[in-house]
């Protein structure tokens, strides 16, 4: 397996050994949970025995209101190794708000933020460290290889990202959570106050000295998916819109469907209209209804998102509530 880091080190070299907390959100993880803590401690004590970070370094798991016992592994966990704190959410929140309930807390050096399907390369962990060191801010996981995805999955990754960049979505691409951020790109990150969250969004837009590290992505080695297309395509429209109004997105899917049922009788009209079936006129009235109807439903439910993000963020409602935490 190959990595590449880029080669410009152009900026200020730090000297100063980092503390790191690597954050960690867990929704269900029950089943992979044993085999993500054992692999992150190890390289917290790899890397503290290189001195490459402080002896405080740690992981912190974020649960997001897990349904079965991640929370109860996570304190197992944190009782047995002073390398493991735990942050557990009141309800679930999602990926997004969880991975910034986590990093609302850390007040370390530095900060990593994974999966804890542990699908990402830990070994880009020191690669990151390493880049940090010799001045910048950001380092970006990113996936050079995408293989192991289905043909599906591959295709519509590649839509997404083109998708996102015609429509002005600053991002980088085949990113998805894994990064670094020193304490200085945190605390930049903690002034966005909006609801509608799209992290790997918003991380380009603070400006501070970036660069990357590449690597191959692993397959999943127990449990299922936290991101099913449903959940992808909702992180999609988050990203394009930047939470969900449900009903408003029923009447965008309502237009999708109406445009959809349209295009079929549209069909219909003009076979009836070709083979003598059809009443003078009624033809162009009947496409124009449909047609019409359904790109009126569509502009509304879009239209509709916007209304209802500008709705939720006027509230000002707290993004989560902290139901217990396990600190060293």
């Amino acid at each position: 397996m190959n990595h590449y880091i880029s080669q410009d080190t152009t900026f200020k070299i730090r000297e100063t050994i980092p503390t790191l907390t690597i954050i960690v959100p867990c929704y269900n993880e029950a089943e992979v949970f044993i085999h993500c803590v054992n692999a992150l401690k190890k390289i917290i004590v790899d890397l503290i025995s290189r001195k490459k970070i402080q002896q405080n370094s740690y992981i912190l798991f974020i649960d997001d209101g897990s349904k079965d016992n991640t929370w109860s592994q996570i304190i197992e966990a944190a009782n047995q190794s002073a390398h493991v704190q735990g942050l557990k959410l009141s309800r679930n929140r999602g990926h997004q708000i969880a991975l910034i309930a986590g990093l609302s807390v850390v007040e370390t050096d530095v900060c990593i933020s994974i999966d804890a399907d542990l699908q990402d390369d830990i070994k880009c962990i020191e690669r990151m460290i390493d880049r940090y060191m010799l001045g910048n801010d950001i380092v970006y996981g990113i996936r050079n290889d995408r293989s192991s995805d289905s043909f599906f999955k591959r295709m519509t990754a590649n839509i997404f990202y083109s998708s996102m960049s015609a429509m002005g979505v600053n991002q980088i691409g085949n990113h998805a959570d894994y990064r670094l951020l020193s304490k200085r790109a945190l605390e930049a990150l903690l002034e966005f106050k909006e609801q509608n969250l799209y992290i790997r969004g918003l991380i380009p837009l603070l400006g501070f000295q970036s660069d990357k590290v590449f690597y191959t992505r692993e397959e999943r080695i127990a449990g299922e998916s936290k991101y099913p297309l449903r959940k992808m395509l909702g992180l999609a429209i988050e990203g394009v819109t930047s939470l969900t109004v449900t009903p408003l997105r029923l009447i965008c899917a309502l237009g999708f469907l109406t445009c959809f049922v349209s295009f079929l009788a549209i069909i219909y009209i003009l076979i009836a209209k070709f083979t003598g079936q059809a009443i003078e006129g009624w033809t162009s009235v009947i496409i124009s209804i449909f047609f019409l109807s359904g790109v009126q439903l569509l502009s509304l439910g879009v239209i509709g998102e916007y209304i209802g993000k500008i709705y939720m963020e006027t509230k000002c409602r707290p993004k989560f509530f902290i139901d217990e935490q396990i600190e060293d």
